[in-house]
């Protein structure tokens, strides 16, 4: 950190602040003259540290197992943009269910506001992918190899000698590794793993354009794991700065208790540190080394704390050695450390969680309702009308989209008006392959007397092999022009 006098807010006895004048104006991670300053963060452990591993764990093998899984023959999770084929638990989404994703995602961003108002930022230190491959994965294998702050710091200080040069280009290299492995991946949720095994097979000579991209996204993923690491979020990441407007003094987040902690002084041990004016924090400077954006908790909230809890456990740890009560930086609100008022659910999040609530029921029904296919009939253009035996005939091209997760046997029927006669096929039926679309084209025969105008509305069904109706489609049907008396 930069000199204390500057980078530090003191607060008085009596909740009185006195907010330092610059640390505010400054990201931690930057020198004055504009210089990156290397972080270098102690390894974390404490009962939240232990927490969070077993989170990433879990969230490390879903997203490795996820590709690999099948609901019904469908991938469990796919996004293909280029195919335009969707899946989101086995379900089978379209073009046309554009706006059920839309509202989903819409959903999801009210879920994370409503979220971020009641726990602040804690999806960054807990869930975000950034955070658990560069502190769960990435940093655990510099700890490993390059071993914890004071040796990283030594080995970044000493010249380019035989250690440094192996270390280095030990770590780098498995850094490599792990991002080539993560591109594969991220293409699985894509593409599926079958496309990806079939391009990695078939070699970069046959696939050129796919093995360029996946270089392109390994060495993104290195460049910001080796590289930009916290940057990411402290100057990148548009929650960090959505949190900003956000966040009220309602908000759980991780602060540091200064009415307790304040005046900060040096641990002395046998004095009586109440009687002599002194507050609980002893100044070990712990919870600055193990943060892994490099700001001080002390001063405050700040955009760069992503709620990793690394500086509760490391504070946790010298109170309990100094027989202090722990918690001095912990999971609480602005208004229980400056007003000792406890957590309550305030006007705003009750107004987004009805919101929240809303939304989910509005995008249920529209996932309930939404039919096992969608049916079109459409007229060729420039087609017309003829007449043959007293019947008058039109031609539609149809398309029908399978959206169930099974083949199904159709047939087709005018529902309005009645003594429509339909021909299609040899035996009247369709068979449907599952999520795939079926195009063809079917004639619509009706008595001269039932045709009533030059153009007379007329609508289709499409039916399953037990005669439930599917989907219907309302279209017009032409003859001969007629006056109306």
């Amino acid at each position: 950190m930069a000199d204390t006098e500057q980078n530090y807010s003191y607060r008085g006895g009596q909740g009185q602040v006195v907010e330092a004048e610059t640390f505010r104006d400054s990201v931690g991670t930057m020198e004055q003259s504009g210089k990156r300053k290397w972080v270098f963060p102690r390894k974390p452990s404490g009962r939240y540290t232990n927490y969070r591993n077993l989170v990433a764990y879990f969230l490390l093998i879903v997203f490795f197992v996820i590709p690999f899984i099948k609901i019904n023959g469908n991938p469990f999770l796919l996004f293909n943009v280029l195919d335009s084929q969707f899946y989101i638990l086995g379900q089978p989404f379209y073009v046309q269910d554009f706006f059920i994703l839309a509202l989903g995602l819409i959903t999801g961003l009210v879920f994370i506001i409503l979220f971020t108002v009641v726990f602040g930022r804690i999806f960054c230190g807990w869930i975000c992918p950034q955070t658990i491959f560069m502190e769960m994965v990435f940093r655990k294998i510099e700890y490993a190899i390059e071993g914890d702050r004071n040796k990283q710091i030594r080995l970044d200080n000493q010249p380019w000698n035989s250690e440094k040069i192996m270390k280095r280009s030990l770590k780098w290299g498995i850094y490599i590794l792990i991002s080539l492995v993560i591109s594969h991946l991220m293409f699985m949720y894509i593409v599926g793993y079958k496309e990806v095994f079939r391009i990695m097979q078939e070699g970069p000579l046959e696939n050129a354009t796919s093995f360029l991209v996946m270089i392109l996204f390994t060495a993104a993923f290195y460049f910001v794991f080796a590289w930009f690491r916290e940057q990411v979020c402290t100057l990148v990441c548009p929650y960090g700065r959505l949190q900003g407007v956000l966040i009220d003094k309602q908000t759980i987040n991780v602060y540091y208790d200064f009415k307790r902690g304040e005046n900060r002084s040096t641990w002395r041990k046998g004095e009586d540190r109440k009687a002599e004016g002194k507050g609980d924090c002893i100044d070990c400077n712990q919870c600055v080394v193990v943060c892994p954006t490099g700001i001080d908790i002390r001063d405050g909230q700040q955009l760069e704390c992503i709620n990793c809890t690394a500086c509760i456990d490391a504070c946790d740890e010298v109170m309990a050695k100094v027989g202090l009560p722990l918690g001095l930086i912990r999971y609480a609100t602005e208004e229980e450390i400056e007003e000792e008022k406890p957590f309550k659910f305030s006007g705003k999040m009750k107004a987004y969680s009805v919101l929240l609530l809303l939304l989910i029921g509005f995008l249920g029904f529209l996932l309930y309702s939404r039919g096992d296919m969608e049916a079109k009939f459409i007229k060729p253009a420039g087609s017309s009308f003829f007449i043959r035996d007293g019947l008058i005939s039109n031609t539609y091209n149809y398309t029908f989209l399978n959206k169930a997760n099974k083949d199904q046997i159709v047939t087709i029927k005018i529902i309005e008006p009645k003594h429509g006669n339909l021909s299609f096929g040899n035996t009247g039926k369709i068979l449907l392959k599952k999520d795939e679309m079926t195009k063809g084209s079917v004639n619509v025969s009706f008595p001269e007397s039932e045709i009533k105008a030059s153009k007379q509305n007329i609508t289709i069904g499409v039916y399953d092999k037990d005669g439930k109706l599917l989907d219907s489609f309302k279209t017009y049907f032409e003859g001969p022009f007629k006056l109306q008396f």
